[in-house]
């Protein structure tokens, strides 16, 4: 079926929800997508950090084929050893804790919301959540609210009640944000969707500081940070400080859809049996996907791979910086990397994809860059070459 027939489809039978680019791709291996013409693309967004081993990695594909074969769904009425066996992993990965599974990122912000709340309870009623400025958690109501970008909360007010916001990397904004009634402090270390901007050490470990001293908790959103995307297992690692609920999701499936919070054992009992649920979650299928995905990373060093390759994409972009006046600044962790423009990125965007490249801009002026933990030199040396032909010719114009 040709793009035309599949986009025609797809505008009349989907909501639409989505602002789309005309290609439609059919097969994917490593960090190379193919469209349905056979047209070949090198993939720096990887699904919006989620496939981080790439593409139809091989062990993935053979976790899911091999379990889809015998059983890929139960319910949570009963045992399932794939989900057990992923929580253990995860907490020895991370901090003593324990884990509940869900869907996706959105409900994992939903389900740390819930906790913090029934924590706040134990503190007198306490129930607001300061989040971030610039942050992004999520599109369901609650996370919705949460986020700090109006833009995404415009057309869905009222919005629900019990969130403050304040600026990022700014303790003394932080400071002024508590009320008697605060239960949490919920943040990104990079913040994706707002411009790929990153924490500050200081600040971190300030907040950590002010969370401990008012029996506050501190929730990191790592749903775009975690598995690996920093260089890392989770980002907090960078910054010498453990938080009390993580949130996962994106990469932690390779695409299989699956979310997680993972909580401190001192918390993590608030949420007891029907307080809180989720009828897919942490299914057979998906549970083998994430427990083949963590194997992979350990088993391929790519941890290490990811903060070698991200530095050498950091200093390339950095290059470029250098030689074109509308780059303003390069920053990011591992490979997660921002690109701020005095321009406006998105014909930047559609430029690369033109060449086969793919890459995509937020906050309307930051190119961002989030290639697959498998990558390698000579895939970013490619896709340097195509960004400096694009360069040149918006130089050029």
């Amino acid at each position: 079926m040709k793009i035309k027939e599949i986009k025609e489809m797809a505008d009349k039978y989907l909501m639409p929800t989505y602002g789309r680019i005309e290609v439609a791709f059919s097969k994917g291996r490593g960090a190379k997508l193919y469209d349905t013409q056979g047209r070949e693309y090198l993939d720096f967004l990887s699904g919006i950090a989620v496939n981080n081993l790439g593409h139809s990695h091989p062990k993935v594909v053979k976790a899911i084929k091999d379990q889809v074969e015998n059983i890929i769904h139960t319910s949570n009425l009963y045992y399932i050893k794939p989900q057990a066996e992923l929580a253990k992993e995860l907490s020895k990965l991370s901090f003593e804790g324990k884990a509940f599974f869900c869907n996706s990122g959105a409900e994992a912000n939903e389900a740390a919301i819930k906790l913090a709340r029934k924590y706040g309870k134990t503190k007198g009623g306490k129930y607001e959540i300061i989040t971030m400025i610039g942050s992004f958690h999520g599109r369901t109501l609650a996370a919705l609210t949460a986020t700090g970008q109006m833009k995404y909360q415009y057309g869905f007010e009222p919005l629900m009640p019990g969130f403050r916001y304040t600026l990022f990397n700014d303790i003394d904004a932080v400071f002024e944000a508590i009320t008697p009634s605060t239960c949490a402090i919920m943040l990104e270390l990079i913040q994706g969707e707002g411009g790929v901007n990153v924490a500050e050490e200081k600040f971190i470990k300030e907040i950590r500081k002010l969370c401990d001293d008012q029996e506050i908790l501190l929730i990191f959103d790592e749903v775009q940070t975690g598995i690996g995307r920093t260089g890392k297992m989770f980002c907090y690692q960078h910054y010498g400080v453990r938080p009390d609920v993580i949130i996962l999701a994106k990469a932690l499936g390779s695409g299989v859809p699956i979310g997680a919070i993972l909580a401190k054992e001192e918390i993590a009992p608030l949420l007891g049996p029907g307080s809180h649920a989720s009828t897919f979650g942490g299914n057979f299928l998906a549970c083998q996907a994430a427990l083949a995905t963590l194997e992979t990373i350990r088993e391929e060093n790519l941890l290490e791979n990811a903060s070698k390759m991200g530095d050498y994409l950091f200093k390339g972009l950095s290059k470029l910086k250098q030689d074109h006046s509308f780059v303003c600044e390069v920053r990011g962790k591992g490979l997660m990397i921002g690109m701020e423009l005095n321009i406006k990125g998105s014909p930047l965007v559609s430029k690369c994809f033109d060449k086969g490249l793919l890459i995509n801009c937020v906050t309307e002026k930051t190119l961002r860059f989030l290639p697959a933990l498998i990558i390698t030199k000579e895939e970013i040396d490619e896709a340097l070459g195509i960004l400096e032909e694009v360069f040149k010719e918006v130089k050029d114009g």
